[in-house]
């Protein structure tokens, strides 16, 4: 396994991160277990999870991801052998996590210690802020939103809480998610200007429906050092195509819940067609195809990714041993080309 030095860090870092969002919904505990000891023996030691998870967010769950994850960690012992990364909430998109879900100084220093609790460990390698405070576009949002009202928390408060729980040893390092150029570009003039923890990552959606990415926030990656933790590679198993002509597996997340409708626009529909046929054509798994085109991409520091039963996580692993020729890219790149970002 080749790791990934994360620049501006210490944290190296596995090329595929192993993403637990179903971890107490479509996954028990014991399933979470093997997922996780089988993650650590092909070589992953990045993991990502969140106080919010699992996903679709309920209050009668909210939590559970982090502490099956905290029960293997005490149950393995192995803390030290991975880099563990977790996210706070922001507002608006939940509300039953606090009452307040603003990203100040009383959130964050309760969302640290809560995240800690549930996780069974004493500090936390990458914090990293889920979405941005203010409203923005993000999730798919098209169209700059209306910004009549701005936001009560500015971006200096919360830098200046995320260097306490640093400061404090609770975390090691920052990151962030979901976010634009603008916010990216803000936070770092800003630990510039103030003397304040760099962020060291970006996690956002990148996939061959979604490569908003590469418009201003590669640039930023490339000049800046801060490298792409890619969410939703898969574009939530739908580049597998196992959702194509109107099926809808039993027990898949997409036939679970009507909420993950993003990739199913018709223009997307139509590329992901397209990307399994050229998949087929190359004589390729399409999902190992989607995964091993994130994998190669040069700004993507650790492809994340997610399973429900132990044959799709080998086969998501694999993917590291498929590389993608430059004749099949450019057929990739043609694809795109007629169907431009179908699904930001």
């Amino acid at each position: 396994m080749q790791y990934t030095k994360l620049p501006n860090s210490s944290l190296e870092i596995s090329p595929i991160c192993l993403g637990t969002m179903t971890f107490g919904e479509q996954n028990s505990q014991s399933d979470a277990f093997q997922q996780l000891d089988y993650a650590l023996e092909r070589g992953i030691n990045f993991i990502d999870t969140a106080e919010m998870y699992p996903v679709p967010p309920k209050t009668e769950t909210q939590g559970k991801t982090e502490e099956y994850i905290g029960n293997w960690l005490e149950k393995s012992g192995k803390r030290e052998k991975i880099v563990l990364a977790t996210k706070v909430s922001g507002p608006s998109r939940v509300n039953h996590i606090r009452d307040n879900m603003a990203l100040d100084h009383r959130n964050i220093h309760q969302a640290i210690d809560d995240s800690l609790r549930r996780l069974k460990t004493d500090y936390i390698d990458l914090y990293q802020v889920h979405w941005p405070q203010r409203n923005t576009n993000m999730f798919g949002t098209l169209n700059f939103p209306d910004q009549e009202e701005q936001s009560s928390v500015s971006l200096i408060e919360t830098l200046e809480a995320l260097n306490d729980v640093v400061k404090m040893g609770k975390v090691r390092y920052i990151g962030v998610s979901n976010e634009t150029p603008w916010g990216l570009m803000s936070y770092l003039r800003l630990a510039d200007k103030h003397d304040l923890p760099k962020v060291v990552s970006i996690q956002n959606p990148y996939n061959l429906l979604n490569r908003t990415f590469e418009v201003g926030l590669s640039e930023v990656s490339h000049y800046e050092g801060v490298k792409l933790l890619a969410y939703s590679p898969m574009a939530f198993g739908i580049l597998s195509g196992k959702y194509l002509n109107g099926a809808r597996p039993k027990g898949a997340r997409c036939s679970l819940f009507e909420r993950f409708q993003r990739y199913f626009t018709p223009q997307g529909i139509k590329a992901t067609e397209a990307y399994v046929n050229l998949a087929n054509e190359f004589g390729l798994d399409p999902a190992q195809m989607a995964l091993a085109f994130v994998n190669q991409r040069p700004f993507v520091a650790s492809n994340i990714i997610g399973a429900t039963t132990m044959e799709q996580l080998k086969a998501n692993i694999d993917s590291l041993d498929v590389t993608l020729s430059n004749e099949l890219l450019q057929k990739i790149d043609e694809i795109a080309a007629v169907y431009s970002n179908p699904c930001p």
